[in-house]
């Protein structure tokens, strides 16, 4: 398989930035939760476009007000999407994301619904979005090299098979190709709680280190702040322990299998934060899945691996999920929701490069155009990470 993914390409949208989608989206995105029936009217009239609700935005401050603007502007930025039509409330905020998209130099309008009201918000931006989705339809996949393709991870409803299926699955994928230059991601702050030394290792050098700590530090000192001894009820979750995982240090040795043996942590980002350049990325984020992957794909991510052990159906709009899953009843049981069945690592029929050369298989498949199984299905979990409550 290296010699093979030494010569890998994959089929993907070269965007105006030089970057490579490998969907073709033009999106409806509203600044807030006020927006949300405009941009899903213009969606409803112009079948092939796509409304992301969400149901923030408004009297946001501070840090959280910066997320909020950094999650849209990334989402819209992200290589999946072809070209995007912004709504708010108030045209100030639209125009602030639509200008930060506008710097990849895709296709962006912004809209305000202030002094216009409804329907004429709809009916004009209707209109541009129909033209966006003419011009979205004539663009044409062409060939890229593997390292142009930027992929992230995150588990769910993990158990057992979890750290010994699985999650190393992901791990063995991320050391074939982190030789040849691509860019990979990682996070889940709460889910490395108990092995957080095994990642400070892993880290490239102390300054590295040092930002990773930083973070992971920054999350223990919510958690105290709030009086919060453990992480009861939350981690490890009510499928995790019916899965066999009773502590959050169990979830955390399992959780990290997902970076592999040989990867570096090259750099540390802050939430929907878009890396510098290639290797593999920590990210400061939620363990809650649709949050995470949310985040992922607004800081620029194009694929996405998703181990489950019990079963997770999560998906996102525009950041296609490839789930695998090692749990045997699992694959039996919501066999629709898996795109990657592992499971014959547990009877010893499959061994781990071949669990890995499945996985990429699967991801080249997917970058080529393949709708996975939560795209088939309709899932596009789209939910914004808030830091503190609004003013």
């Amino acid at each position: 398989m290296s010699q093979e993914l030494s010569k890998a390409t994959f089929l993907g949208y070269r965007r105006e930035n030089g970057r490579v989608g490998v969907r073709n989206h033009v999106i409806i995105l509203p600044v807030d939760d006020l927006s949300n029936a405009a941009c899903e009217a213009v969606a409803s009239a112009i079948p092939g476009t796509m409304a992301l609700p969400h149901p923030y935005g408004r009297l946001q401050f501070g840090a959280d007000l910066d997320l909020h603007f950094r999650t849209l502007i990334g989402t819209g930025a992200n290589p999946n999407v072809a070209a995007v039509v912004v709504i708010g409330i108030e045209n100030q905020w639209a125009q602030k994301v639509a200008d930060g998209i506008a710097a990849t130099g895709k296709p962006v309008s912004a809209f305000g619904i202030e002094q216009h009201g409804d329907h004429e918000t709809i009916m004009n931006a209707s209109r541009v979005a129909k033209e966006y989705l003419q011009w979205a339809s004539e663009l044409r996949r062409e060939e890229a090299p593997l390292n142009e393709l930027w992929v992230s991870t995150k588990c769910g409803e993990s158990d057992t098979t979890s750290g010994c299926g699985a999650n190393p699955t992901v791990g063995n994928a991320f050391d074939k190709m982190y030789p040849y230059g691509t860019t990979l991601l990682f996070g889940e702050t709460s889910e490395i709680t108990g092995g957080e030394h095994l990642v400070a290792a892993r880290c490239r050098n102390d300054e590295v280190r040092e930002r990773f700590m930083f973070m992971f530090d920054r999350y223990q000192e919510l958690i105290e702040r709030h009086k919060t001894s453990d992480l009861s009820d939350s981690q490890p979750t009510k499928g995790n322990i019916e899965g066999g995982l009773t502590t959050i240090e169990e979830k955390a040795l399992g959780n990290i299998q997902k970076i592999g043996k040989e990867c570096l942590v090259d750099g540390v980002l802050d939430k929907a934060e878009e890396p510098s350049g290639p290797g593999l990325w920590f990210m400061d984020s939620s363990s809650a899945a649709a949050e995470m992957v949310t985040l992922a794909a607004a800081a620029g991510y194009v694929v996405h691996f998703f181990p489950t052990g019990q079963g997770n159906i999560i998906g996102n709009p525009i950041l296609p999920v490839i789930k695998l899953c090692a749990n045997p009843r699992t694959v039996r049981t919501m066999s629709e929701h898996i795109d990657v069945d592992v499971s014959a690592l547990l009877r010893r029929e499959m061994t781990p490069d071949e669990a890995g050369d499945a996985l990429l298989d699967c991801m080249f498949r997917t970058a080529n155009g393949r709708l996975t199984c939560a795209e088939a299905l309709g899932h596009r979990e789209f939910v914004l990470t808030r830091l503190y409550e609004s003013a």
